[in-house]
Parts: structure tokens; C-alpha cells; sequence
């Protein structure tokens, strides 16, 4: 443990209380706070400016991850020693790995995304799984995608879930939230950006499109739900509705993983059109 070891925080102490009812939404909108969990996302949570307010930490793993327990007191955030009994009251998951930060809400206003003209951004229309907000957040930041915007009828973006399925990547590119569709869809527009709308019906497929050289230029992907995909009224504001191809048996893909070849295949594009080499090419 870093020097100045903190005292053990007693189960019913107030912090420990406010913590716990983070896990609710309407908490976290309230205090527009929310919890990272285990030493990924409190690392990077450390490392986002002025977002780590409190961590509460095991001793084990306050000395397993002494590194990261420096950094989030370098962060200005308050450390906390737990008990184990702590870590699990506060904690989301059913096996906690003994760090549990609370941090403040970082989404970024829609204004400030278009105003730094994206080149690739991911819409998620009407998600409602947590698990696949995080990850396509994760597969939007491993594509080097500028931002995320989440809509109105989407899931909450601080939902604990989604923070971990993010896998720190939260932390890493601006991300809108509560934005109407017709508002997303007309201000990337304005912006210069070329809506795709990914659905398994699409008129258009993935490889023709990549076949023509259509897709270099700023982009836009907007995934629709899980479990109807995207609405007619949503298909009709985009450039052009298109489907990743099939080329075995499989019945469908989900929405992370179509969300990763979409993302890449335009990353790959936009690569290409700016001169960069590709790993084939000798």
C-alpha cells in the first residue's frame, strides 16, 4: 500500500451509502456520478482528468494495484481501504476484484462532436442491453472512431454494465448522449458526414460498397436494437441502409459484431483514401 494508508471505512459510513445507490439510474442522474469497477476502468478513470472522485479499495488489492491506487490520490480522488464485505455491497458484479471508483459523468454535448468535424462516428438507435452499448463503444474506440452518440431511446450510458463491457473506452473518446435520432442524423449531415444505416435487409451490401471506393470520406454508422433493428422511419434518413454479407450459414450476426466490420471496414476505407498502407501491400 502507498504511503498514508487510510483507515478502514466502517459499512455504515455515508460514503459507503451514497456509493451503493449509484447502482440505480435515477441516483446517477441525481448526482451525476457513476461506478467503475476492478483496475481497468480505474486506471483510466484515474488518468481522465478531474473524473475519479472517490476509490474504494481491499488492502489486497490496494497492494496488488498500488500503482493505480497512486494514481487516482495524484488524481485528487479520495481512497478508501474496504472490507471485502464493503467492496461487495458496492460493487454491480458478482465476483468484484477489489476496486470500485466513483467517478463523475463525462459525456460530451453533441455541439462540441460536430464541431470537431468527425471523420467516423457510431449512432446507437433505440440499444437497450447495456453489454452491447459497452462493447460497441469498445469496437468504435479499437477502430479509432471520434465519437459516440447515444439516442434518447438508447441505454443509459453510465448503466454499471455498459461501463464494464466498455472496458475503459469510456474513457477514451467523446461520447453524446439523450440525442434524438432525427437530431443526430441532421446534425452529422450538416456536419458533411455520410449516414450508413446497418440492418440485415439493407438495399446495399458492405463489399460493394467497399468495392466502389464509397466509403473514405467522414462517416456515420447508425445501429439500430437488438432485437428489431432499425425502423423504417430511421432507414429513410440515411444515405444508404447497409447489410454486412453472409457468407456461410449463419442466420444473422449480432449487433457488437456487426458493429466491429462496419466500424473497421470504413476505418480501413478512410485509411486508404488518405495514403496510408496498408498491411498487404509490400
Amino acid at each position: 500500500m502507498p504511503p498514508a494508508t487510510p483507515e478502514l471505512i466502517s459499512p455504515r459510513s455515508p460514503r459507503v451509502s451514497a456509493a451503493r445507490r449509484l447502482a440505480k439510474r435515477n441516483f446517477r442522474g441525481k448526482e451525476r456520478l457513476f461506478l467503475a469497477e476492478g483496475p481497468q476502468a480505474v486506471r483510466e478513470a484515474a488518468a481522465h482528468d478531474g473524473t475519479l472522485v472517490e476509490l474504494f479499495a481491499t488492502l489486497e488489492a490496494a497492494e496488488r494495484y498500488a500503482d493505480i491506487v497512486g494514481e487516482a490520490r495524484d488524481a485528487g480522488a479520495r481512497v478508501h481501504l474496504a472490507s471485502e464485505q464493503v467492496i461487495a455491497d458496492v460493487s454491480t458484479t458478482v465476483t468484484p476484484q477489489g476496486l470500485v471508483g466513483v467517478c463523475r459523468f463525462i459525456d460530451t454535448p453533441f455541439e462540441e462532436i460536430l464541431a470537431a468535424r468527425p471523420k467516423l462516428v457510431a449512432v446507437l438507435a433505440n440499444v437497450r442491453d447495456p453489454g452491447n452499448a459497452g462493447t460497441v463503444l469498445r469496437c468504435a474506440d479499437a477502430a479509432g472512431a471520434e465519437a459516440v452518440v447515444l439516442t434518447d431511446a438508447s441505454v443509459d450510458l453510465y448503466n454499471p454494465k455498459a461501463v464494464r463491457a466498455s472496458v475503459g473506452s469510456l474513457f477514451h473518446l467523446p461520447v453524446a448522449v439523450g440525442v434524438p435520432v432525427e437530431r443526430a442524423v441532421a446534425g452529422l449531415k450538416d456536419a458533411g458526414v455520410r449516414i450508413l444505416a446497418a440492418d440485415g435487409a439493407g438495399t446495399d451490401d458492405l463489399d460493394d460498397q467497399l468495392d466502389k471506393g464509397s466509403m473514405g470520406g467522414p462517416t456515420a454508422w447508425v445501429f439500430g436494437n437488438e432485437a428489431w433493428g432499425l425502423p423504417e422511419e430511421t432507414r429513410a434518413l440515411a444515405d444508404a441502409v447497409v447489410r454486412v454479407p453472409i457468407h456461410g450459414k449463419a442466420e444473422s450476426l449480432n449487433l457488437a459484431t456487426a458493429a466491429a466490420v462496419c466500424l473497421y471496414a470504413s476505418a480501413r476505407a478512410q485509411r486508404a483514401s488518405a495514403g496510408c498502407r496498408t498491411v498487404t501491400e509490400s
